[in-house]
């Protein structure tokens, strides 16, 4: 987790003026995952918190016909050595007051969090693990998020922010229990 941490600092340091011709945004922040939120079977599972980081890059003249989201990388580390996740996508951001916005975005990740139980049907330690492992069906996952961001000024803001993981029964089969994660966030705009 620190050798993370210390990769998205460097690259954050990195990036420079030369990166506000590319880079819009950095967002970093804590996450509080597995919490309960429509279904709440697999709340209990892996509820520790994660540390998030994406970069969110200007939007090119090619996606002005979708309300020009701007792409996006990111990744989140579990602090507890459950599931970690990154991806890339799509980001909006719609203004409704003077330093609001209301920003959803979807995206596509690759986690490293449990398939399947390892155990065959019927074996008791099967039921032992199933009660302690969020059990996702495929190594893809969609990433539906939601967030309120509000700007502290022209380059510091914060947000609050649900995300959402699942194969949908579209990128996998089976076993779909999905994440549900809620937390906050700093950003920082580059050439703010």
């Amino acid at each position: 987790m620190i050798r993370t941490a210390m990769l998205l600092a460097t690259a954050t340091a990195m990036t420079g003026t030369a990166a506000a011709d590319i880079l819009s945004e950095a967002r970093f922040g804590v996450m509080q995952e597995n919490v309960c939120v429509l279904d709440c079977d697999n709340a209990n599972k892996e509820d520790g918190l994660n540390i998030s980081g994406e970069l969110l890059f200007h939007s090119p003249d090619v996606l002005d016909l979708l309300l020009s989201p701007r792409p996006y990388v990111m990744g989140s580390v579990n602090t507890q050595g459950d599931t970690s996740f990154g991806g890339a996508g799509l980001h909006w951001s719609f203004r409704f007051a003077e330093k609001w916005a209301f920003e959803p975005s979807v995206g596509y990740v690759i986690h490293d969090g449990e398939l399947a139980s390892p155990f065959p049907q019927g074996d008791p330690r099967g039921d032992a693990f199933t009660e302690e492992h969020v059990l996702l069906g495929s190594r893809d996952l969609f990433r539906t998020t939601f967030g309120l961001h509000y700007d502290f000024n022209d380059t510091w803001g914060a947000e609050l922010m649900y995300e959402h993981l699942s194969h949908g029964q579209i990128l996998g089969n089976g076993r779909n229990q999905g994440l549900d994660n809620i937390g906050v966030r700093l950003s920082y705009k580059f050439g703010g």
